[in-house]
């Protein structure tokens, strides 16, 4: 017989498995057509599990995304230790994109668009948002001879170069290929005599 677990360990699994159908229906259904509800029921739950662990959707999905923020960042930092040059950890940090990430990939645009009309949650993604960039930052940082840009700034082109590619490739699928973000950030960083990170 499984140990009994404390209140806080069942409240912590409640949490993960509400996260986890939330994560579910967002990619599938997107922000807007998922409702707390169906959230609660996919995860066989009342709606007043949600809100005894959640204030509202927004801040569900927050918890779906920040988790994904975490991976992803543990994931770069290890590119980024074990990388030799600034192309084999900026190529090792955008990785091809998979078509089984579109779900997510779409629900990110949207609520990113949620985002910028309800400003009380810009500073919220604002961080998140911030904490994927950072690793490409040090990574400028780590490999640049002659930066005449903010790594940062420099860090926030290429990433905004990867999300408009893969933001086209939901659309254009047949114009921009899993790999081709990964093929234009070779470019961005094969950028010659301009400072960019070689």
């Amino acid at each position: 017989m499984p140990p009994l677990l404390t209140r806080a360990e069942r409240q912590q699994r409640t949490r993960q498995e509400l996260v986890d159908a939330a994560e579910r229906l967002f990619s599938g259904q997107g922000f807007h057509a998922t409702s707390i509800d169906a959230v609660a029921a996919e995860a066989g739950f009342t709606k007043g599990a949600i809100y005894s662990n959640f204030e509202s959707k927004e801040d569900l999905f927050f918890a779906v995304y920040e988790r994904r923020v975490d991976r992803r960042v543990e994931e770069m930092e290890g590119v980024l230790h074990a990388a030799d040059n600034g192309t084999e950890a900026f190529e090792g940090m955008v990785p091809g994109r998979r078509s089984s990430e579109d779900g997510w990939l779409a629900v990110f645009f949207e609520f990113w668009a949620h985002v910028l009309r309800h400003p009380e949650l810009k500073q919220r993604f604002a961080d998140q948002h911030r904490r994927v960039i950072e690793p490409l930052a040090a990574a400028v940082e780590r490999f640049e001879v002659e930066q005449p840009e903010d790594p940062y700034k420099v860090a926030t082109a290429g990433f905004a170069l990867q999300l408009g590619l893969q933001l086209e490739r939901l659309t254009q699928p047949d114009v921009v290929d899993p790999d081709f973000g990964r093929r234009m950030g070779r470019r961005f960083m094969d950028g010659g005599s301009d400072g960019l990170p070689r």
